[in-house]
């Protein structure tokens, strides 16, 4: 299949090019620093660590989109589920 935007680059305002599953894990960071992550399962709270390196513990409920930018969920903190990254 042609893709005819296949010689632009890839921008905060454009379109998100792909997806991935998100496990939390104390110490690997995501495949990729996200664009966006939408929490299909469950909602509860999310422990981020930034895209900066700052961490957090947010609350997020089912359904929600954000548009955060981060490189790792961890698991010790998080009680949210089904969640998917976006890049």
């Amino acid at each position: 299949m042609a893709d005819a935007f296949s010689s632009f680059s890839t921008g905060l305002m454009g379109p998100i090019t792909s997806g991935f599953p998100i496990t939390p894990h104390d110490s690997n960071d995501l495949p990729a620093v996200t664009r966006q992550i939408r929490i299909t399962g469950s909602g509860g709270n999310l422990a981020v660590v930034w895209a900066d390196g700052g961490e957090t513990v947010e609350p997020v409920v089912a359904g929600e989109t954000l548009d955060w930018r981060i490189r790792r969920v961890k698991a010790t903190g998080t009680t949210a589920a089904g969640l998917r990254g976006y890049v």
